[in-house]
């Protein structure tokens, strides 16, 4: 049994849960920013239990589906521990926690004061070339869904992001609207697909005719480049995605500690 600590809890049920379902943003999205941000403002302490599931649920009025969504994505973060028998607590920050982080575009922007924006370009299925395939280490041939889109910031264009999902894992992810839909969402809520892990070639690239134009600026124009295979919870590569970042109005920063 919890202590009396977890008491205002209760009594701020009701308001907690008008909040999230008022709020325009997922509830389970809204939820996971709440616990982060508690996290990480040090509200909970490191080792300290957070509240149970039940609990969870009683005071932001969501289902349990929801909350152990949000909470595998914390513990993929590095941000909780789960103890059988025991609880969820509050795990110290690992180095790699402080190096990098698995933003999606639309995180980022928001995290910046930003209001993120998305234009589809194309989405369509493909076979997969030998060079996808090897990729993504699947047989060359393999069905594709490939989607592109213009990200925008406040209106102006950011970056152009191409993926290529596996459709066996995701049959149907081209039916959905990506102009208002996050695809990471999609294949979280649909799917049941969560990105984990990526790894990624970072280099600089000059802006094609069509890319100049896209972005809003001049032929040959410098971008940063990003090659990125994503994986599941299960370790299995999900998707190829290649962004092509405005170098005049994107940074990409690590943060080191000794």
């Amino acid at each position: 049994m919890r202590d009396s600590a977890s008491i205002p809890y209760r009594q701020t049920a009701r308001a907690r849960q008008t909040q999230l379902r008022r709020g325009k943003l997922p509830l389970h999205q809204q939820l996971y920013d709440i616990l982060r941000g508690r996290i990480l403002a040090g509200q909970w302490k490191v080792g300290e239990m957070i509240p149970a599931e039940p609990e969870l649920v009683e005071q932001f009025g969501v289902s349990r589906t929801t909350v152990r969504q949000v909470l595998e994505r914390l513990v993929q973060e590095g941000l909780i521990v789960r103890r059988q028998g025991r609880g969820t607590f509050v795990k110290e920050p690992t180095l790699e926690q402080g190096l990098v982080r698995l933003v999606s575009f639309t995180e980022d922007m928001r995290q910046r004061g930003l209001t993120p924006g998305t234009q589809v370009l194309s989405q369509q299925l493909v076979t997969a070339s030998q060079e996808l395939a090897a990729k993504l280490n699947i047989a060359p041939g393999a069905e594709l869904a490939h989607l592109r889109r213009l990200r925008l910031a406040n209106g102006e264009p950011m970056s152009i992001e191409e993926s290529y999902l596996i459709h066996e894992h995701c049959p149907g992810v081209l039916q959905e609207d990506y102009a208002a839909n996050p695809l990471r969402e999609t294949l979280v809520v649909k799917y049941g697909i969560q990105i984990v892990r990526a790894r990624q070639v970072i280099h600089a690239t000059a802006a094609s005719k069509e890319q100049a134009r896209l972005l809003g600026m001049a032929h040959r124009s410098p971008l940063l480049s990003i090659e990125r295979i994503s994986y599941s919870q299960y370790d299995d590569p999900v998707e190829l995605l290649y962004i092509d970042y405005r170098a005049d109005r994107y940074s990409l920063y690590n943060e080191l500690r000794d």
